[in-house]
């Protein structure tokens, strides 16, 4: 069977989340967003861990109306580095917290802390049966690449151990697959989501075909054993990550990694310091001068919130305000959910809405937008071609000017290799064993993701990133 599923997100108990994030709310929000397989997150988590219980109907089922979840949880290691782990059970979740309960609070946040390596908490991973691989692998901050040149030097002799790397909020299939290391792993797009909102969650995600929405069925998809496996990861864009480029943190004018070189890492334009982006990094740790993708590697599809794509149409300030709001209700309700919606839907039937947002949807599947790369800590943005504008339009993550160094490029512009699809593409692929997929967001993480921390770090902080 093929499942959509978002395997790692936040509840209200963790840092910077919304009170709105509760199983319930969780799991209607997710079914509108055409998922059918969600991870509970901060599930080592006291409270949260008993309101898992609650939804739960034995110690490996836990369900909400047709919406299936399967206990997860991130963790923060001693040197800042996080990771995912993917448990088979309740007991497992209370086994593992007991685990690491002595090495740091686990009912401060539900995301925990703890004073453990990466290779510790993989062998307690191993111990308890659970799947563990680095979170949002290439983002500056609290991820693998950030402090560590490989795998092995994160997690040591139990690197064998670990299955999957996520690439959340910073690259994508053509990325990571430069790296030869990462060959063997399964990619995950999840969406860290810490709101419930259209546009958070499920903003990222993965399709699977596994035998059934178990954790054994999820681990053998993962795992690639007996056919099954990931079918399609979906995301966005690497270059709307607040980091892509290098680029000045005052000003974000952006640059060359020979020019950053050539001034010392200090921007010629007012004198700030220049923040390596992840595309050079990429290009610091690739084994490869293009990417190399695995014959079982599945396709990538890049994608933003139906949410953004009518705030864009109608060329208003927010995904919130009462236009957007009816527009995206009017057509979830008419097709069932946002997938079914975006990418399903035929032209003539989208007429139900705005014709400016059904300009702007068959724009986006057809790869008809315009790209603006983010770096130094200022979002890359999206936006439609001038002629499917609407008056007075900003476009979705536009933060101020763009700066005249700021490089821009159309989605038709990029090199799409064999595993890159667009909308078109995907259109064209329409069979009785259907793909369903769902939207990602313009990057645009909340408060408290990872790549929103504080500059300020201590010498053992400092991030590769940094100079």
């Amino acid at each position: 069977m093929k499942a959509n599923a978002d395997l790692h997100l936040h509840s209200k108990y963790s840092m910077a989340c919304s009170s709105k994030m509760e199983l319930p709310t969780i799991a209607s929000e997710a079914a509108r967003k055409g998922m059918e397989l969600i991870g509970t997150g901060d599930c080592t988590h006291p409270k949260w861990l008993e309101d898992i219980k609650k939804a739960a109907i034995s110690d490996e089922e836990i369900r909400i109306g047709d919406i299936f979840f399967i206990p997860t949880t991130e963790i923060e290691d001693i040197d800042r580095v996080h990771h995912l782990l993917i448990l088979p059970s309740i007991s497992k979740a209370e086994e593992l917290a007991e685990r690491i309960s002595s090495f740091g609070n686990l009912e401060a946040d539900g995301r925990p802390t703890v004073k453990l390596d990466g290779c510790e908490i993989a062998e307690i991973a191993k111990d308890i049966g659970a799947l563990i691989g680095p979170c949002h692998a290439f983002t500056p901050w609290t991820a693998l690449y950030g402090y560590h040149d490989s795998l092995e030097s994160c997690y040591g002799s139990m690197t064998g151990y670990i299955s999957f790397v996520e690439l959340g909020l910073s690259a994508d299939s053509d990325y990571a697959d430069r790296i030869e290391e990462l060959h063997r792993l399964t990619f995950l797009t999840n969406s860290d989501a810490h709101s419930p909102s259209t546009n958070k969650l499920a903003r990222e995600f993965t399709q699977f075909n596994l035998p059934d929405m178990t954790f054994d069925g999820i681990k053998k998809a993962i795992l690639r054993e007996q056919g099954y496996g990931a079918t399609l990861n979906v995301g966005f864009f690497p270059e709307e990550g607040k980091y892509n480029r290098s680029a000045c943190i005052k000003c974000f004018t952006q640059y060359t990694l020979t020019e950053a070189e050539a001034i010392k890492w200090r921007c010629s334009v007012c004198g700030g310091i220049i923040k390596k982006g992840v595309e050079d990094r990429i290009n610091e740790l690739a084994d490869f001068e293009v990417p190399r993708h695995p014959a079982y590697r599945p396709p990538y599809l890049h994608l933003m919130p139906l949410a953004e794509i009518i705030q864009m149409a109608l060329g208003h300030a927010s995904v919130q305000t009462k236009g957007v709001k009816t527009a995206w209700e009017t057509l979830v309700e008419h097709f069932g959910n946002e997938v079914e919606a975006l990418i399903y839907a035929e032209p003539e039937a989208l007429k139900i809405v705005d014709e400016k947002i059904v300009n702007a949807i068959l724009a986006f599947r057809n790869g008809d937008v315009i790209i603006h790369p983010g770096g130094g800590g200022k979002y890359g943005w999206l936006e439609l071609p001038e002629h499917l504008k609407a008056d007075k339009a900003e476009p979705a993550g536009k933060a101020g000017e763009v700066k005249k160094r700021a490089r821009k490029e159309t989605k038709k512009e990029r090199e799409k290799t064999e595993n890159q699809f667009s909308f078109s593409d995907f259109e064209g692929k329409k069979e009785a064993d259907t793909l369903k997929i769902d939207s990602g967001e313009a990057k645009k993480a909340e408060s408290g993701n990872p790549e929103e921390e504080s500059e300020e770090k201590t010498a053992a902080q400092k991030s590769l990133f940094d100079f």
